[in-house]
């Protein structure tokens, strides 16, 4: 990367964050409109390996792309050309957990000559950041070469993790990738592992949500809620075989057992490693379309559970719409599918759309006439749409008092000015 580009992104650290920020290149602008404000005042530097979620569209709100269809973050080096302009900039400007639009010009994305598909040319095109922040890579030390392990690789390393300056735990050990949690490894460092190359060694900056949570290790005496930092040194490793690579019942016994080793984190309250689990299962047995007739019940059966499991993942992680992403899956292919019009119903009424989790627990009564937990949240949805139109009456009362009390108070001057002239 040029020093003009870097010196473009350090000037966009110094201005801060706003409500609105309007960042500038050779003499062009774009706007950077922010939605919900970070965490903290601190910014990525050049070269950080930084996680964000995102969603593009284009200018007619059609979307072209999404970080979170895919439910995992994109990750980029910053300030070494890796991304389009627009995202170096703005994301030099973020600080962690920042949720930020941005709107930029062709010369900030793909220009006029080139697109990916789903883009006409020369478009303008607006994208929904957020610095994901719970990860931040720095390397220490650069790997060998550009293959980095996959899901379900055995990885050798060794690893040092401290808290507020308080080494709690140093070790050389082998793990699956994805399982991590098994050996009390947080979630930030069993993700990075997928980035890293062998020899690399480097800083993770766990946030809590990558880190221990909520509950903290009480067997590393770490409270609730606490910020890590783990140096990884990235050994060897062996990459399992690509799933396209692998036979019909290679791909049976890979799904059986990450079902099986996503239940068990569900059960343990481990919703984000079930997710990885689960999400395994169904890209695994899409990828080969005709299934013969042997495995095509295995297959059917398997990839419906899963989606179910996902959508029961994603309303414990409160992540309603990708609750509700699962759901219509299931639906399209089983339309009376009791369970998946249920927690669909949920994630409805979470997202305060009542008329439509309303529909939802009524079908699932016309399909079972005894779900008594339908008929519960029927109940509910019947007394949000009471209490939603008493306050929207009582808006529209509000409303109409003030203009009244204008009306009333442009009529008493009217005739003081009246009797006055009188």
């Amino acid at each position: 990367m040029n020093s003009t580009i870097t010196q473009e992104i350090s000037s966009q650290i110094l201005r801060g964050v706003s409500s609105q920020r309007e960042l500038q290149t050779h003499g062009i602008s774009y706007q950077v409109v922010i939605k919900r404000p970070g965490d903290s005042g601190e910014t990525p530097m050049i070269g950080d390996k930084v996680y964000v979620h995102y969603t593009g569209r284009l200018l007619n709100g059609k979307k072209f792309d999404s970080s979170h269809d895919r439910g995992e973050p994109f990750t980029f080096n910053l300030g070494i050309g890796q991304m389009i302009k627009a995202w170096d900039l703005a994301v030099a400007s973020m600080s962690k957990g920042e949720v930020c639009e941005i709107t930029c010009k062709p010369e900030y994305t793909y220009g006029v000559s080139w697109n990916p598909p789903k883009i006409p040319p020369n478009s303008t095109l607006v994208f929904e950041l957020t610095e994901d922040g719970g990860i931040v890579r720095r390397i220490k030390q650069k790997g060998e070469g550009y293959a980095s392990p996959n899901e379900g690789a055995v990885v050798d390393v060794h690893l040092e993790g401290s808290c507020a300056g308080h080494v709690f735990d140093s070790r050389d050990l082998r793990f699956i990738v994805g399982e991590a949690e098994d050996h009390d490894i947080p979630l930030g460092v069993d993700r990075a592992m997928k980035r890293m190359e062998k020899g690399e060694c480097c800083l993770l900056y766990l946030s809590p949500r990558y880190g221990f949570g909520t509950e903290g290790h009480s067997h590393f005496g770490i409270g609730p809620n606490a910020d890590l930092i783990y140096e990884v040194l990235l050994k060897e490793f062996v990459k399992v075989k690509n799933t396209w690579d692998m036979t019909m019942v290679e791909k049976l016994e890979l799904a059986v057992a990450a079902k099986q080793k996503g239940t068990q984190y569900f059960k343990a309250g481990k919703y984000i490693q079930a997710v990885i689990q689960y999400q395994k299962i169904v890209p695994c047995l899409e990828i080969e379309e005709n299934h013969s007739e042997e495995h095509q019940a295995s297959v059917k059966a398997l990839v419906l559970s899963s989606l179910l499991n996902l959508a029961m993942c994603h309303l414990r992680l409160q992540e309603y719409s990708h609750a509700v992403e699962k759901c219509n899956k299931v639906i399209e292919v089983d339309n009376s599918n009791e369970k998946a019009l249920y927690r669909r119903g949920k994630a409805w009424l979470q997202m305060n759309e009542f008329y439509l989790a309303k529909s939802d627990f009524e079908r699932v009564l016309e399909i079972n006439t005894e779900n008594k937990a339908a008929q519960a949240q029927i109940s509910i949805c019947l007394q949000k749409i009471r209490e939603h139109h008493e306050r929207e009456k009582q808006t529209y009362a509000n409303m109409f008092q003030k203009f009244a009390d204008q009306d009333t108070k442009i009529e008493n001057v009217s005739t003081a000015k009246k009797n006055k002239q009188n």
